[in-house]
């Protein structure tokens, strides 16, 4: 997996630089800034970025606002965000282009190295991650009339664990429930939320998951 790193903090990049290498990853690239990480997947088009929410000049919303301008120029290019804190604000711009391939992770989620793992190669794939504590500050916000919430508590659970990243097998032990019944609820949220089976089930997941978050 080729990745670009981008965090102006050195030991922060470099310690990352260092993790994705001893599991076999490839880093094409790693900047400190906004400007150098839309070069760098313009140039290399990474399998998957790690950027860091946070960088100079402006020191806010710099690194998002890189990823957003990354994905124009090279459309859909897989981002999987970093921040020391949940910033609702940021996670809304990354759900703008609703074409899935992104995460929002808290560093602290980093210390869990084969979580960490996973949810980059889930959105080097073009799925959805995003940490819990992201997803329940999004919750807080939901809109009226939203078709979520037709959903059931039950289908609900599952769509905030779809969210979270977590597979059919992982969601069915978290909910103590069969394979059987956790297909059978995300067949139910796929209709309930009107997504077309001609876009298949990776596509039908991703999108249920960005109305989820974006409701």
């Amino acid at each position: 997996m080729r990745v670009v790193v981008a965090d102006d903090a050195v030991l922060i990049r470099s310690g990352l630089v260092k993790l994705l290498e001893e599991f076999g990853c490839d880093v094409v690239a790693e900047v400190g800034d906004g400007d150098a990480l839309v070069e760098a997947v313009a140039e290399h088009r990474p399998d998957v970025s790690v950027v860091d929410v946070r960088m100079p000049p402006s020191f806010t919303d710099e690194g998002l606002r890189a990823a957003t301008r990354a994905r124009e120029l090279v459309p859909g290019a897989p981002v999987l965000i970093l921040s020391q804190y949940v910033e609702v604000s940021y996670a809304d711009d990354l759900l703008a282009d609703a074409r899935g391939a992104v995460g929002y992770l808290l560093k602290d989620r980093v210390i869990d190295v084969d979580d960490f793992m996973d949810s980059l190669k889930r959105v080097a794939g073009g799925g959805t991650v995003f940490d819990p504590e992201v997803v329940s500050q999004l919750m807080v916000r939901r809109r009226k009339n939203d078709p979520v919430a037709t959903l059931t508590p039950r289908e609900k659970e599952v769509l905030g664990l779809m969210a979270e990243g977590h597979s059919n097998k992982a969601i069915g032990k978290r909910l103590f429930i069969s394979d059987g019944a956790v297909e059978k609820h995300i067949r139910n949220i796929f209709t309930k939320l009107t997504l077309s089976s001609e876009d298949g089930d990776h596509h039908r997941r991703v999108k249920a998951v960005l109305a989820y978050l974006r409701s």
